[in-house]
């Protein structure tokens, strides 16, 4: 058995252990049930030989995924992070070593259908798979000497814009906030910027009802003239809920702050029920996005086709990766619904939504996360990935990005162990 940079505590041989979907699913998408063996040329006749993961200790524990091909060629993804995913892709590399890493969408869907009675239609399981998907793009564009964005159909800008997730000692000063806003405005040079909402007031009776007092929505529409006031035309400001609120009390809360500029207001309500959703945003003209907490393209069609939201927030290492980001875009569009993604990744989760970013029309901006961690950038050998607010898309194949495994090791989390190099 090949061995993988992150094992389970008690290792177990994912290829001996019993496949009951096997027995009678007619969904096996491998190459070998589906017939596929005509010789392709050169190195698009490449085979995935291993798929490893580490997890690093940034801001967030980032699981980092390595696919492997016989051709000495690497990939590089990225999972959303937490814990689960590393067994979860042990558990499915026997479904994609001797795999085409070219045929991606293949790929995808019998890795859906494999885990189908394991749990493929969201959580860790689609995290996992992300992880996998993003790897598969890198290495492909590596095999045919194209960078990801062209895999996914060209693009349509050069760069994508960033916008810069804030925070301050005194999340609840909405002073703080104004000034942390105008800092990051003039000095690191980005136009678009979002601070959290759902932070203490002083005027909080019940953590569990999720009901917002009048004094509540007082503070947090301190905290949003505040924040919009000084940094005035030159930069765009969300707001982020982390899905906090009752739908009574979210309609409130986007009602009051209707006089002001809002990007949008993020993740209002719990993220179960979307009729809800629909209803909070239909209420109100300020902007409503959500999406981070809902997984592949059928998770998105109710938010998209009954207009529950008016800007889409996908998170590319957790919604399905970056094909799936793609199709969700496309059905987005037809409803002429704009795309900002949910992101807080490392460089190479933030490079993949940028990727994608490009080839969409509908993109708005991809979130970075890590303005105040400073070997974010440290992670990869490039440096000047973000600059002035925009995220420069290399014209290198793959995602345009290598990890420097020196930095990786350096800052794995405790007991990891590191991946191969290629």
């Amino acid at each position: 058995m090949l061995v993988t940079g992150t094992l389970p505590s008690v290792m177990v041989d994912f290829d001996k252990i019993s496949d009951p979907n096997a027995e009678y699913t007619m969904r096996d998408l491998s190459a070998e049930t589906m017939g596929i063996d005509n010789t392709r040329g050169g190195t698009r006749d490449a085979e995935i030989t291993d798929v490893q993961t580490t997890m690093v200790d940034g801001n967030y524990p980032w699981i980092l995924v390595r696919v492997y091909t016989d051709a000495g060629l690497v990939g590089n993804g990225e999972c959303y992070w937490g814990g689960g995913d590393t067994a979860i892709i042990e558990r499915m590399k026997p479904f994609l070593v001797g795999e085409n890493p070219l045929d991606i969408d293949r790929l995808y869907e019998h890795m859906i259908q494999k885990m189908s009675g394991e749990g493929s239609i969201s959580g860790k399981v689609i995290s996992a798979i992300s992880g996998v998907e993003i790897a598969l793009h890198d290495v492909a564009g590596k095999l045919v000497d194209l960078p990801a964005y062209q895999l996914l159909g060209g693009k349509y800008r050069d760069s994508a814009r960033v916008y810069c997730d804030l925070h301050t000692e005194d999340e609840a000063n909405p002073q703080a906030c104004a000034e942390e806003a105008d800092r990051v405005v003039s000095d690191l040079g980005y136009d678009a910027i979002k601070f959290d909402l759902d932070v203490p007031s002083g005027h909080e009776k019940d953590r569990a009802n999720r009901h917002l007092r009048p004094g509540e929505i007082e503070h947090k529409a301190e905290i949003v003239e505040a924040t919009t006031e000084a940094v005035g035309d030159r930069a765009d400001v969300a707001f982020d809920c982390h899905w906090s609120y009752a739908t009574g009390s979210a309609k409130r809360l986007a009602k009051r702050l209707e006089e002001y500029d809002v990007w949008w207001l993020e993740d209002v309500v719990p993220p179960e029920n979307h009729d809800a959703q629909r209803e909070v945003t239909q209420s109100t003209a300020t902007p409503v996005a959500t999406g981070e907490n809902v997984y592949r393209t059928h998770g998105n069609r109710d938010l998209i086709e009954n207009e529950a939201i008016d800007i889409i927030a996908p998170d590319i290492p957790r919604v399905g990766g970056m094909r799936e980001g793609r199709k969700i875009a496309a059905m987005a569009d037809m409803y002429y619904i704009p795309v900002a993604m949910h992101n807080v990744s490392s460089p190479i989760g933030t490079m993949a939504s940028a990727q994608l970013a490009v080839a969409i029309p509908n993109s708005l901006a991809v979130e970075y996360h890590s303005y105040e961690l400073g070997w974010w950038e440290d992670l990869v050998e490039e440096d000047g990935l973000i600059e002035d607010g925009r995220m420069e898309i290399p014209e290198e194949p793959g995602l345009g990005l290598e990890l420097d495994l020196d930095v990786v090791e350096e800052n794995m989390v405790e007991g990891e162990t590191l991946f191969d190099e290629a």
